[in-house]
């Protein structure tokens, strides 16, 4: 697999610039030069056209390329790059507005964007290489089934509820017992066909999420690069097959990983903050990225912590500093953002986690696993 690392871009390094907004029909492009605006233009959406107007109009110079990451994909990105032209691709919500700016239009904004470009203001997300767009789109397909499993699941305990009709199981728990008791439950025939309905979706649901992890074992199996990294990550404490191939999907090429607060942040996992001069002040998380990932994060920080004594005591610090009703919320998240930095370790050393010889540790307690009402936090496990 070949490695695609992003260089830095240096603006000075360019003659032309190219600000786009792109849509599924059109290309909007201003270009401009170090010194003023050349030319603003619209065009089909065809990298071809964007290609062969720039090749007549600027031979010979460096050009320059950026555009918001939406739902166009990166196959403009990939266009322009095999051309040999530098592209940036930045995340729309990095882009700066103006407060008092009342008038948006697609040429406004590729001019906003050709100035920002021009004035090196933005910095371009990273764009991951094939398998990792793949594994990415798998990832995605799982997660979706789940949800709809997850949805299908409240629709039918919903209809239970509203019919009076109590669920099979006093734990609530989906075991295949249950599943046959809700088959052969007796109401009126439209309350037998809905629920009929909604036990198909959930079990279409649940074999789609079924054959789609099996998908992803296949494909990672099949690229060397994927296949080392989940398994460095699968040596740590608490991450399984699941988690580890949502990371490596969402991080993406472990080369253009930065410095070791990098993936905390791109997960949220980090404190907002609000501070001027000497008055420090610190918020909670940010919750940036990727939520369902920063979920599975926080899942695994539970199951790393009763089999890391190194956690648990981390957890118990941290617990120890916060009221009841908040401790375990704010230990486990600080666990999940201590987890970043293991993560961080094997991807870019490229070796398995050594976890550190028992010490003795008393297990947890309820009470420290509990939230406000004495319900142990995080439970519930989002797999299938």
């Amino acid at each position: 697999m070949a490695a695609t690392v992003q260089q830095s871009f240096v603006p000075r390094d360019f003659e032309v610039f190219v600000g786009l907004d792109v849509d599924k029909k059109r290309i909007v492009g201003t270009f401009r030069d170090q010194g003023s605006l050349l030319k603003s233009l619209q065009l089909p959406y065809s990298a071809e056209q964007l290609l062969r107007y720039t090749e007549k109009h600027y031979p010979g110079r460096k050009v320059a390329f950026l555009y918001g990451a939406g739902p166009t994909g990166f196959g403009l990105y990939d266009s322009l790059t095999g051309g040999g032209h530098c592209c940036l691709v930045v995340a729309p919500s990095m882009v700066p507005r103006a407060p008092g700016q009342r008038v948006k239009t697609n040429r406004l904004d590729s001019r906003k964007l050709s100035e920002n470009l021009r004035g090196g203001q933005l910095k371009s997300i990273h764009v991951p290489s094939g398998p990792y767009r793949q594994l990415r789109h798998l990832v995605q397909l799982r997660d979706s089934s789940v949800g709809q499993m997850k949805a299908a699941k409240y629709r039918i305990k919903a209809l239970l509820l509203y019919e009076g009709i109590a669920f099979p199981d006093a734990a609530e728990r989906w075991t295949r017992n249950v599943l046959k008791q809700l088959q052969e439950l007796e109401a009126n025939p439209a309350v037998t066909f809905k629920l009929a309905s909604l036990r198909a979706a959930l079990e279409f649901s649940r074999l789609q999420a079924a054959n789609t992890q099996r998908e992803i074992r296949r494909f990672c199996r099949q690229e060397p690069e994927l296949r080392e990294s989940i398994q460095f990550l699968m040596t740590i404490p608490g991450i399984g097959w699941i988690v580890g191939s949502h990371l490596v999907a969402r991080l993406g090429d472990w080369r253009q990983l930065g410095n070791v607060r990098q993936i905390a942040a791109f997960l949220g996992l980090v404190a907002s903050e609000h501070s001027t001069g000497d008055q420090v002040e610190r918020g909670p998380i940010t919750h940036l990225g990727d939520a369902r990932l920063r979920c599975k994060l926080v899942q695994s920080s539970w199951t790393a912590i009763r089999k890391d004594a190194e956690l648990r005591e981390f957890y118990r610090r941290i617990y120890g500093r916060h009221p009841r009703h908040l401790a375990a919320r704010k230990a486990i998240v600080a666990v999940a953002r201590k987890l970043t930095t293991r993560i961080h370790a094997v991807l870019t050393q490229r070796r398995p986690f050594e976890v550190r010889p028992e010490r003795s540790s008393t297990p947890l307690t309820s009470e420290e696993t509990a939230g406000p009402r004495g319900r142990l936090v995080g439970a519930q496990n989002n797999g299938l």
